[in-house]
């Protein structure tokens, strides 16, 4: 149904779909404002409520609890298996798959590609409970790496640590990736904030060239990198348009600079209509699991070393890229895979 040039679900569309549009809006909105709205929730309740005494309570708990986002975090199960996120992963649908077995006796760091708006294959795949993870690589502790910001808000801190995420930060990497462990999956999405700047429809343009610390990261510690790759991730959102040059990027790249993440103005659908808003699209979206690449463990990798490897991960990447694309993307002819 159309009216003013708005198109609007049908009134039939069933509970289930509701229920899933719902937590699709969820999952963007404690995501995206989780942190402004925790800080202001916190500043609220300690000027103008009575309660103010038992967040500053909390707020010294947090304080000496600073160091759990940078080792190894503090998960909670329940919250990675709240109902909302089968309902959240069968949205798109967001499906897994695998193209080769990892095995326990190592650790490996999972190289995400594109970030997109905000990391949702990544999101569905190794922090809901409703994936494949489980069957595909049993007997695996798997974390999702995210931004420093995340763990400095309160009340949003624990949400984010609950549902497995710690810091990017080089020391939480290495800490989780010490070759003494055994059996741990890092996800990284490697092209960061910047590359969110690249998720528009049918264009897959990701920020690779420079990124070379994960390498490195890699090479200390002596884990394996896994290559994987989000197909439908920038299919999700469009975008206001920012070319560069413009007013709105140079903003944005301020605020990224400044705070650490892009502030994008995505433009999706509604929770009742198909035209605008925050909502993603209902569109496929499958992460492939690429092939292991093993790296020695070596204590101070020289920038040669380092380069070496780089270039075989981006070469495995394309790879991956160009073997999957023709399953998953539309009109995969004339897509290819940009690398910045």
């Amino acid at each position: 149904m159309e009216t003013m040039g708005i198109k609007f679900a049908p009134l039939n569309t069933p509970l289930n779909r509701r229920i899933e549009t719902l937590s699709a809006f969820f999952w963007f909105v404690t995501f995206a404002f989780g942190n402004f709205v925790c800080f202001w929730l916190a500043a609220y309740l300690i000027f103008f409520t009575s309660y103010w005494l038992y967040v500053l309570l909390y707020i010294g708990w947090a304080y000496y609890d600073r160091e759990t986002p940078y080792k190894g975090g503090r998960k909670f199960t329940f919250l990675q298996n709240l109902p909302f996120w089968k309902y959240f992963n069968n949205y798109f649908p967001i499906n897994l798959e695998k193209t080769a077995d990892l095995t326990n006796d190592r650790n490996y760091l999972f190289c995400c590609h594109p970030h997109g708006i905000l990391c949702a294959g990544m999101f569905g795949n190794f922090a809901s409970g409703y994936s494949k993870f489980k069957s595909y690589y049993p007997g695996f502790n798997v974390y999702s790496a995210t931004l420093d910001l995340h763990f400095r808000s309160p009340f949003f801190r624990e949400y984010c640590l609950g549902l497995g995420a710690v810091s990017s930060a080089k020391e939480s990497i290495q800490y989780i990736l010490d070759d003494k462990k055994k059996g741990n999956i890092l996800a990284l999405a490697v092209g960061g904030a910047a590359e969110s700047f690249y998720a528009k429809p049918g264009s897959y343009r990701i920020v690779l060239k420079k990124r070379k610390g994960f390498i490195r990261i890699a090479l200390e510690v002596g884990c394996s990198l896994v290559p994987v790759f989000s197909f439908g991730e920038t299919d999700l959102y469009d975008q206001v348009p920012n070319p560069p040059g413009s007013l709105l990027n140079k903003m944005q790249n301020f605020m990224k600079d400044l705070i650490g993440f892009a502030p994008i103005l995505p433009k999706g659908r509604g929770l009742l209509q198909y035209s605008f808003g925050i909502v993603p699209m209902r569109t496929p979206l499958t992460t492939v699991v690429g092939k292991p690449i093993e790296l020695p463990k070596t204590a101070e990798p020289s920038d040669e070393i380092v380069q070496k490897y780089h270039a075989m991960y981006t070469e495995a990447l394309i790879k991956l890229f160009n073997e999957h694309k023709t399953k998953y993307l539309k009109n995969a002819e004339n897509i290819s895979l940009v690398i910045e």
